[in-house]
């Protein structure tokens, strides 16, 4: 177990983690910030490259657990480029029905302040598409303000993107 917070538990993820992880990844609502649905594949390719970054770094996205339900959603720190910088970041992804119930900020929260505590992080810092409300929202919770804009390009689109961040 990496955190566990009032409702939640986060824990590594494992290669069993894929069924849970594809109703997220596979929901076209859930990613519209990811201009839609992951396929099986990328799914699949999500979840080693996840396994890889806690393999490389010791930390990356890791499984939300609600006890008594299972596996709701991912969150945690990952290494992420924000223009030229590499930055500490907050990331995570719920299934939609569990949405709406602070979990994200429950969960990003936990994942915040195990990077100050643990990887004694100077801020962390969250990619948020300039679309993506909910997230905004989050990330003003967590106590971050918008320190920049980007664009990042994905899947063949450019995405504008609010750079929020906290500081220790």
């Amino acid at each position: 177990m990496i955190a566990r917070t009032p409702r939640l538990v986060l824990r590594e993820m494992t290669a069993g983690d894929l069924g849970p992880l594809r109703e997220i990844l596979g929901d076209p609502v859930a990613m519209t910030a990811y201009e839609g649905a992951f396929s099986e594949a990328e799914s699949a390719s999500w979840l080693e490259r996840n396994l890889r970054r806690i393999a490389d770094d010791g930390f990356g996205l890791w499984a939300v657990d609600l006890p008594g339900v299972g596996m709701i959603g991912e969150c945690g720190i990952t290494r992420q480029r924000i223009e030229d910088d590499e930055v500490l970041e907050v990331g995570y992804h719920f299934q939609r029905a569990h949405w709406h119930r602070g979990y994200a900020t429950e969960a990003a929260s936990a994942a915040r302040d195990w990077a100050f505590r643990e990887l004694e992080a100077p801020s962390v810092w969250a990619k948020v598409r300039d679309t993506n409300l909910a997230s905004m929202n989050v990330a003003i919770r967590l106590g971050m303000t918008v320190r920049r804009r980007f664009v990042t390009r994905y899947r063949g689109i450019d995405m504008p993107h609010l750079a929020f961040a906290v500081d220790r």
